[in-house]
C-alpha cells in the first residue's frame, strides 16, 4: 500500500480541478474551496486542493511544488457580471466560497481605483444585475451563469484583469499537507505524477467530464488554465500576496484582516 492510499485528501469539486484529481485511486473529498480551508486547517483532511491565499495567510503547510492550478490571461470561470460601466457599480454581491478569488477581486478593484461595497449573496435573496449592483462568480457555477447570461451581460475576466495589470500568472488552488504528516515527500511525487498522466492523456479527462460539452472542456482545460507552477507562477503568487498586504487584506505577518 503506498503512502497516498493512506492519506486523507480533499480537493476543490470544480471542472478546473479534473486534470489534477480525475482517476484518483483512492476516496477524494470533493468541496468547495473555504470548507476544504476549513477542514485541512482543523486536521479534518492530510492533504487538499485548496485556495492559494490559505498558503499565504497560514504558512504552515507543506507546498506540494511544481503543481497548480492557474491562469495566463482570461480564465473563463472568475469573473465579475455587470451592466453599465464598471465605475457605476456601487455594490457586488460575491460568491463566499474561494478566499483567493474573492481577494483577487478586492485587490484588482483597488488598482483600478474602485471601491464598491461587497456583500455575500445569499439565496434567499435574489437581485438581477443592474449598472448599480454587480455579481461575482466563481467556478463550475460561474461557467453555467455565462453561458446563460452570453450576450446580457458584460464580463470582467479576473485573469485577463490580473494579467493585464502584472503581466504574470495568477495561482489560484494549490496542493498543501498538513505540517505533521511524516515524509511528505511521497505524497507529493504521487500528486505530481498523478497530473502528468492526466495532462498527457487529457482527452480521456475531456471525455469523462458529463455536465460541459467536451467542445467547452477542450477549450478551458487547454487554453484557459496551467497545472505547473514554475517560475512565473511564484512571482505571479508573490505579487499577489504583495498586493493583498498592500490593501490591509494579509498583514505582513500574515495574519487576516477580516
Amino acid at each position: 500500500m503506498s503512502a497516498a492510499s493512506l492519506i486523507r485528501i480533499g480537493c476543490v469539486k470544480y471542472l478546473n480541478a479534473q486534470p489534477l484529481i480525475y482517476g484518483w485511486p483512492d476516496k477524494v473529498v470533493f468541496d468547495h474551496p473555504t470548507k476544504l480551508c476549513q477542514q485541512l486547517a482543523e486536521g479534518e483532511l492530510d492533504v487538499a486542493l485548496v485556495s492559494s491565499f490559505e498558503f499565504l495567510r497560514n504558512p504552515i503547510y507543506v507546498l506540494v511544488d511544481g503543481i497548480c492550478v492557474s491562469s495566463h490571461g482570461p480564465v473563463y470561470s472568475v469573473f465579475l457580471a455587470y451592466s453599465g460601466e464598471l465605475t457605476e457599480i456601487q455594490e457586488i454581491e460575491v460568491d463566499p466560497a474561494s478566499q483567493t478569488s474573492v481577494n483577487l477581486l478586492r485587490c484588482l478593484l483597488a488598482e483600478a481605483g474602485l471601491t464598491p461595497r461587497l456583500v455575500a449573496r445569499t439565496p434567499l435573496i435574489q437581485r438581477a444585475v443592474t449598472p448599480r449592483l454587480a455579481k461575482f462568480f466563481i467556478g463550475d457555477q460561474a461557467i453555467r451563469f455565462r453561458e446563460r447570461s452570453a450576450g446580457a451581460l458584460r464580463f470582467w475576466d479576473l485573469g485577463e484583469a490580473w494579467e493585464k495589470l502584472t503581466h504574470l500568472p495568477f495561482v489560484y488552488a494549490l496542493w498543501l499537507i498538513r505540517p505533521e504528516i511524516p515524509n511528505p515527500k511521497p505524497i507529493a511525487d504521487h500528486l505530481r505524477a498523478h497530473r502528468d498522466n492526466n495532462v498527457r492523456d487529457l482527452d480521456l479527462v475531456i471525455t469523462a467530464q458529463k455536465e460541459f460539452s467536451p467542445q467547452f472542456c477542450e477549450y478551458y482545460l487547454r487554453e484557459c488554465l496551467g497545472y505547473h507552477f514554475g517560475k512565473p507562477e511564484r512571482e505571479g503568487l508573490s505579487m499577489f500576496r504583495k498586493l493583498c498586504e498592500k490593501q490591509g487584506i494579509l498583514l505582513p505577518d500574515s495574519s487576516l484582516v477580516l
